[in-house]
């Protein structure tokens, strides 16, 4: 009977405690959970389509100071493979995306010890004033926190100074684990989940559409997993009605290869495709103010991300051009503008070209797969 008046709650889209989300988690057969999710969906989405996007992730620098122990692609400063991205390597590679369609770049990298908020401010404004119509969908909740640091001012601040240069949309990079117990544990000199939630705060506030992840199978409980998804929901409630807040939410697996976690911990668990699907069907159940769900495809593969497409996920992502952070730590699914459009359609739905903010747009006819 408990579980029938949660189910009945969780269609209408009202909020669940972390313990009846739990308790649906681990009672529902993952079909069940599947079901009621995609109901949901199509509650909020029930149009038959399935959105995508073409950008490029460029990787800012690899030197970083927070060592975190998941992560293979950070550099110290003095290591030989560091580095920082040139302008002539933006132009680069930006003119490939551009090639291909692509208009946005997502631009992440290391907390730099000595990159200050004029450096960024200085790229995006280079950046829009070669490519004005280029869309920056760039840094995080790690970076604005270490750049407040740096500079001694506030996260508003920071972002907008950041967003006077440029600056679009705020990924939301770097939560993994919304957990401070696991966070002191895997990455200790990153922002804490408060300073991670207050950045989201008050990009809502000044109308800065964000995102919001997931990294998750590493030393995290199931409890701490699906607290995430409250602290997210939270903060999502507080946002102006005027902003859109996390347009997105994105849960992806840890990838272990070769890292400093697994090294320490060999007994951490792989997630299985089942695991993953119901961690989607139960963020679409916990997360009703949060109108997009995208499997990563990535980090799972096609036949995963395309159950998940039935299991309450409306978006597929991108074709990511360049991936650089997870495919170092064994990451390796791959898709072009062809692979990802026949992966939708073969999973029953309509593909959509979308832009950051979820609006769909024309596939343009220049696209070279």
């Amino acid at each position: 009977m408990q579980i029938n008046k949660l189910l009945d709650k969780a269609l209408n889209r009202e909020m669940l405690t972390a313990k009846e989300g739990l308790l649906l988690y681990n009672e529902l057969p993952t079909a069940d959970l599947m079901q009621i999710a995609h109901q949901i969906k199509k509650k909020i989405k029930p149009e038959n389509i399935v959105t995508w996007i073409i950008d490029r992730n460029i990787n800012i620098t690899n030197i970083c100071c927070s060592a975190c122990q998941f992560c293979n692609f950070y550099r110290k400063s003095n290591n030989e493979e560091a580095y920082i991205t040139t302008f002539e390597e933006y132009i680069e590679k930006i003119d490939e995306l551009y090639l291909l369609g692509g208009r946005q770049l997502l631009l992440q990298g290391g907390m730099h010890p000595k990159l200050g908020l004029s450096f960024y401010v200085d790229l995006f404004k280079k950046l829009k004033n070669k490519y004005p119509d280029i869309k920056l969908h760039a840094l995080g909740p790690p970076e604005i926190v270490h750049i407040s640091k740096l500079e001694n001012k506030t996260y508003k601040q920071i972002l907008l100074k950041l967003t006077d240069a440029g600056l679009d949309s705020l990924p939301g990079a770097g939560a993994e684990i919304l957990s401070d117990n696991v966070r002191s544990k895997i990455s200790k000199n990153k922002c804490t989940t408060n300073e991670w939630l207050n950045v989201m705060r008050e990009a809502h506030k000044l109308n800065i559409t964000t995102s919001a992840t997931m990294m998750f199978g590493h030393i995290e409980t199931l409890e701490e997993r699906i607290e995430h998804l409250v602290f997210i929901r939270e903060v999502q409630a507080e946002k102006p009605a005027s902003s859109k807040g996390f347009i997105a939410f994105i849960p992806w697996v840890f990838h272990s290869e070769d890292t400093v976690l697994k090294k320490k911990h060999p007994e951490i668990n792989k997630v299985s495709g089942d695991e993953y699907i119901k961690t989607i069907a139960i963020s679409r159940i916990m997360l009703p103010n949060i109108e997009n769900i995208q499997p990563s495809w990535l980090t799972v593969g096609k036949n995963i991300g395309q159950l998940c497409l039935h299991a309450g996920a409306n978006d597929f992502g991108s074709i990511m051009i360049e991936e650089n952070v997870v495919s170092s730590a064994g990451a390796n699914y791959h898709f072009n503008e062809e692979g990802i459009k026949k992966a939708i359609v073969e999973a029953g739905f309509i593909p959509q070209l979308r832009n950051q903010q979820y609006e769909f747009i024309e596939s343009p006819n220049n696209i070279n797969t």
